[in-house]
């Protein structure tokens, strides 16, 4: 019996162990990173595709207030509350980040201090990014106003509160893979910034019971993240985005439809960053949106 009991206990911490270890926080491999000098103007073009004013400016903030990246804002899901924190360059934020720790943060969703972030920041996606445009984005943000707001707590209820579980969702999902293959360099460009810095992914493609993205239906639309209404379907089906690349790049350009209407909600946001990508930029993501495979939106 005693002999029993002893492999009994033996297996339970092998087993805690291989848990542990299938769950532990994972970095960027340092040879990545190796000789990466940031450039702050190459980083601006990056910060506006990647959105971060979008989530990290104030809740209200308009104009130059938006590069004051406060944190606050509340994105209300299934598995509790998520507030985003401060990451202006202050000490409330991000400043004496390295370029490490804000690799480590997009590519691989690992805080400095080790541990993991939720994937309501949407590195999910960032992941596909290249190192030298984290480089380029840390100096560019490194040059922001300072705020000293307290980044805000998370509201998460049991057994969501555990962050170490996060390292399984990882496991089943974090990928630097593309999703999509394409050919040809205008499809490959309009694939990245979709794909990763875009994280167009992150809305416009359904989650499963585990918050993992349903790569069948890729930008086929479906719940709202926030749980208020539908994101609408991307894919060049008749009950998705029917619109030519030309009427995608000039409604990426100025939030306007080719029935007149206008950008709203939090797509007026994204339209403010994609306004500042150069031409080039906007058709290559309209072509690559209509060479999507097509879905039906679901009902």
């Amino acid at each position: 019996m005693r002999r029993a009991l002893i492999l009994v206990a033996a297996l339970g911490l092998a087993g805690i162990g291989g848990g542990l270890a299938l769950t532990a926080p994972e970095r960027v491999d340092p040879a990545r990173l190796e000789g990466l000098t940031g450039d702050a103007a190459r980083g601006e073009a990056v910060f506006r595709i990647s959105g971060c004013a979008s989530c990290h400016a104030a809740p209200g903030a308009e104009g130059e207030a938006r590069l004051v990246l406060a944190g606050g804002l509340a994105f209300e899901t299934d598995f509790g509350t998520f507030r985003a924190p401060n990451v202006s360059p202050s000490p409330e934020g991000i400043d004496g980040w390295s370029v490490a720790d804000l690799a480590n943060a997009m590519l691989a969703g690992v805080s400095p201090d080790g541990a993991h972030y939720y994937p309501a920041f949407p590195y999910g996606s960032y992941a596909k990014m290249e190192p030298q445009e984290i480089a380029d984005l840390h100096a560019y943000m490194m040059t922001l106003p300072p705020s000293n707001a307290e980044s805000p707590p998370h509201e998460l209820g049991f057994p969501f509160s555990i962050r170490r579980g996060i390292g399984l969702w990882k496991l089943l999902y974090l990928s630097p893979e593309p999703v999509i293959a394409v050919e040809g360099e205008t499809l490959s460009r309009g694939r990245y910034l979709v794909e990763g810095p875009g994280h167009c992914g992150e809305c416009h493609t359904a989650r499963n019971a585990l918050g993992g993205p349903d790569l069948s239906r890729w930008l086929a639309g479906g719940p709202n993240p926030d749980g208020k209404g539908r994101i609408p379907n991307l894919t060049p089906h008749e009950t998705g985005l029917t619109w030519s690349a030309a009427d995608i790049a000039e409604y990426l350009r100025s939030g306007f439809t080719p029935d007149y209407d206008v950008a709203g909600g939090s797509m007026a946001d994204v339209v403010k960053n994609t306004a500042a990508l150069s031409g080039e930029d906007r058709a290559a993501i309209a072509a690559y949106l209509k060479a999507l495979p097509p879905h039906p939106t679901e009902r």
